[in-house]
């Protein structure tokens, strides 16, 4: 008889997204003449930038007809999209990463899930708490993470490391020696970032234990402090302990269309071996790669139209983002966040667990958030709200909150 991989049935409850998604869609089926304002989930609502429409539209042309159809990509990705890649988003930051060091994928929360496939079972797993769920979850389905505690909601093998108000929501090195470092930023879900002499630190402290970071850094668009770096190549010895992954999903809205990047640079070795090969083999193996109509759009995010129209999609999210932030602040909240990332990291009020102020939230102001817990143990009685949203839902939302005078 067929067996379970029982790694499955040790992960407690559903998705975090997918149990808001459920709450979410009774309570409007309970109430159809309430008005529900979604600025929970991390998805964008503006339509895809015209240079990115036109993309599309000529891609798809070319497909009808048999001498510019294009099958199967290539392993690492089409040259012309990782050419663009490693001279805007690298070299342009004088990062050395070459073309042939980045690979294609059709999204970063796909690849931080698959990249710990190369890593062995025995590697110990360091994140940041409150972290973004998936980076633990696809450990727990690996084995890798060991026994969990109801009580306190953590991992007995993996290494948290608290990001909390007190040391500005980064994360401190951690006491016990990692192998694997999941680092976030400008983080989700707390909105908070690195500078580049913080981040420095812990590329030195990689190379120095012998660990691998595995860096996220799909909000770098967001950035608007100068001291803050986009890339965690632009730190000295980070091509020897960082593999770094991308998304076009905030940046230039593709949620919907799906597409992203992870750069493994050929010095990243152990004991030798060069996970650039491993990463290759296990990409050619499981992955067709991403479709070329969408390679082409994403090729035109580079284009200085597409760099224009992007900056102006991003100018509005975070005007929202603002706007959230500077209006809970006036009504009394204690908020973060929302500087060089579209996130708000606000406490709940009146002592509230995150999960009965997003019930408050929701039945009282129709408004629905994301709760700190579900993104770890340290975001307990903290609440995630999004600039993702339409201008004017974000002013209703923040208006409807304050009115509750919580």
């Amino acid at each position: 008889m067929f067996k379970l991989n029982e790694n499955y049935l040790k992960l407690p409850g559903s998705y975090l997204f997918s149990t808001i998604g459920k709450k979410v869609n009774a309570y409007s089926a309970a109430h159809p003449d309430k008005k529900v304002i979604r600025l929970g989930i991390g998805d964008v609502t503006q339509p895809l930038a015209p240079v990115i429409i036109e993309a599309l539209h000529k891609a798809v042309d070319e497909m009808g007809h048999a001498e510019t159809f294009h099958g199967y990509a290539p392993d690492l990705g089409y040259e012309f999209l990782r050419n663009a890649i490693a001279e805007n988003d690298y070299k342009a930051r004088d990062c050395s990463i070459s073309a042939d060091e980045i690979f294609v994928s059709d999204g970063a929360k796909c690849d931080s899930a698959n990249i710990q496939e190369i890593f062995s079972l025995d590697n110990k797993i360091a994140v940041c708490d409150p972290v973004y769920p998936v980076y633990v979850d696809s450990n727990v389905m690996a084995g890798r993470t060991g026994t969990y505690d109801e009580t306190t909601e953590t991992w007995s093998d993996v290494i948290y490391m608290p990001c909390l108000e007190e040391n500005g929501f980064a994360p401190k090195l951690p006491e016990k020696t990692p192998d694997l470092i999941y680092l976030c930023f400008p983080n989700n879900p707390t909105g908070a970032v690195l500078k580049k002499e913080q981040l420095q630190e812990w590329v030195d402290y990689a190379n120095k234990v012998g660990a691998v970071i595995l860096y996220d850094a799909a909000y770098e668009a967001y950035i608007s402090e100068e001291d803050v770096p986009h890339s965690i190549y632009e730190c000295q010895g980070a091509q020897t302990c960082a593999i770094e992954l991308r998304s076009f999903s905030k940046n230039a809205g593709f949620t919907g269309v799906r597409l992203g990047f992870t750069v493994v640079p050929r010095e990243l070795k152990c004991q030798g071996v060069s996970l650039h090969s491993l990463w290759a083999r296990r990409h050619g193996t499981k992955y067709n790669g991403a479709p070329y109509i969408v390679q082409r759009a994403g090729e035109a995010v580079y284009s200085e139209a597409g760099k224009a129209q992007l900056k102006e999609q991003v100018a509005y999210y975070m005007k929202n983002a603002r706007y959230i932030l500077e209006g809970l602040k006036s009504a009394g909240y204690t908020v973060s966040g929302g500087v060089n990332a579209p996130y708000i990291w606000l406490k709940a009020p009146k002592g509230m667990t995150s999960w009965e102020f997003f019930d408050c939230l929701l039945e009282k102001a129709n408004v629905v958030g994301t709760p700190g817990s579900g993104f770890g143990p340290s975001g307990e009685t903290y609440f995630r709200l999004t600039g993702f949203g339409s201008y004017e839902n974000t002013v209703e939302a923040v208006e409807r909150i304050k009115a509750l005078q919580l």
